[in-house]
């Protein structure tokens, strides 16, 4: 029989809402920086290596990251369907099928995670030499790296699902604690690994992959360990009699579109990062320096954190929208959708300007000290921080249209806009007009735009508020 949530466990949404979402959002904004900061000290680490190394070691960080996302990334998208659907539950006072969705999103990640595992693992080697196939030395880099970083993905899957579980109860802080655990221990074992300090083997880009694996698994340990806690026990989670495959399929349902969505990213940005490459086969390095693709990871670096923090408030509008249609208010989850779109034009319009006008050279050598890296990374790094404002509406809507669950929508468009958009005019602009890596970024400017336009559209036309899920 299910226990009607008492008054005053759903999120508090008197007074404004700005309030309200940085309230949720900041934690996750905290927690999601420090996780993604686990991947930006491999660059920083990395920059501290003698050259070659040093540069063959950031661009091999790109394709290995697209390969760790395009597997795990798809897999941890079950914590869009978590998410959603624990706040539905729990906001029309069903606690108990609320812990029955994390005990099926925990275990089929965990049952998954070790199939994709083993399925990338065989994939891996061949993968890597196609994506850096002019670049040998980088390629085993990647390699190296990127078999530690797969054995993470079990710990990765179920890490997302009880970050989306605790998420859509509007307990944003557990992540937070978690992700800042796993953020020391990694800067720990990197600095340890990689440059083989205190009697540890000097193992170089591959001792970041596996300081990132044990890190996962720590992060994990202690999100079970909150799973443990009297409060999280009395939503049943742990009864294994809660584990069905109607509910599992109707977590899926909602999962692949968004695990679609996150192959077409990758997929795009794989393709993207080919295009990188070629203009690699014909420029002149210095030292063997892939500097085009390394310029493009550094750039990459330093905006995955500020979109880091973009999705952090789209996790915290998903979040109040799910919420919000549980209780049967469609207009208090636009209220908050909207609130969320202001807020983050604010506060994404000055970071921008920051990174991408005011301080773009000095942090670009904070993240490289090659010369050649800086300049190159220059331009694309102006551009894009102009664009984050429309980056920042295009993230925090998404994530609310997941949240309302309507997560068919949201494939449609990114599979549209990667394969008639973003892929054919990075090769438009950098290549055959002979933009270089400035015209190539251009395409990501051109697709942010009309993903923010095709979000705000529907998020305008209020059909997602009678969605049912």
């Amino acid at each position: 029989m299910d226990i009607p949530a008492a008054a005053g466990t759903r999120v508090d949404t008197s007074g404004h809402p700005f309030g309200i979402i940085l309230k949720l959002a900041t934690p996750t904004m905290i927690a999601m920086l420090s996780q993604s900061i686990v991947n930006e000290v491999d660059i920083v680490f990395f920059a501290n290596l003698p050259s070659p190394e040093s540069s063959n070691g950031q661009a091999a960080l790109a394709p290995s990251l697209i390969a760790l996302w395009a597997f795990g990334g798809s897999l941890s998208a079950i914590s869009v369907g978590t998410q959603a659907l624990t706040a539905r539950r729990f906001a029309e006072g069903k606690k108990h099928d609320a812990g029955g969705v994390l005990t099926n999103a925990a275990f089929f990640a965990l049952a998954a995670g070790a199939i994709f595992t083993i399925v990338g693992y065989l994939l891996l080697s061949p993968l890597m030499h196609v994506m850096l196939r002019k670049h040998p030395e980088a390629a085993v880099y990647a390699i190296d790296y990127s078999r530690y970083r797969f054995l993470g993905i079990a710990s990765m899957a179920m890490t997302f699902a009880f970050k989306a579980f605790f998420d859509g109860l509007g307990k944003t802080r557990v992540h937070m604690v978690s992700a800042v655990a796993m953020n020391v221990v990694n800067i720990g074992l990197c600095f340890l690994l990689i440059f083989g300090k205190l009697g540890f083997p000097r193992m170089g880009p591959a001792g970041a992959g596996l300081a990132a694996l044990i890190s996962t698994w720590v992060g994990l340990a202690i999100m079970i360990g909150y799973g443990f806690q009297k409060e999280t026990r009395a939503f049943g989670w742990l009864d294994r009699s809660k584990i069905s495959w109607p509910l599992t399929w109707q977590i899926l349902r909602l999962a692949i579109p968004g695990g679609i969505a996150t192959m077409a990213v990758m997929g795009g940005f794989g393709f993207f990062l080919f295009v990188v490459g070629r203009l690699d086969e014909h420029a002149t390095t210095v030292s063997g320096e892939a500097v085009n693709n390394a310029a493009t990871m550094t750039v990459i670096g330093v905006l995955k954190l500020t979109f880091t923090a973009c999705l952090a408030f789209g996790t915290a509008t998903a979040t109040l929208v799910s919420q919000s249609l549980g209780e049967k208010d469609g207009e208090k989850a636009a209220k908050f959708g909207w609130a969320s779109v202001r807020l983050g034009l604010i506060i994404f319009g000055i970071l921008g300007l920051f990174e991408g006008v005011f301080f773009t050279p000095q942090i670009l050598r904070f993240f490289s000290h090659s010369e050649a890296v800086q300049q190159a990374a220059l331009m694309p790094m102006r551009l894009m921080g102009i664009t984050t404002p429309v980056i920042a509406v295009a993230m925090i809507l998404t994530q609310a249209l997941f949240g309302a669950g309507n997560n068919r929508y949201v494939m449609i468009v990114e599979l549209i806009l990667h394969f008639t958009c973003l892929m054919p005019l990075a090769w438009l602009f950098g290549i055959t007009l002979k933009g270089g890596l400035p015209g190539i970024w251009a395409s990501v400017i051109v697709y942010a735009l009309g993903l923010a336009a095709a979000m705000a559209w529907k998020f305008a036309s209020g059909t997602w508020k009678t969605i049912k899920i």
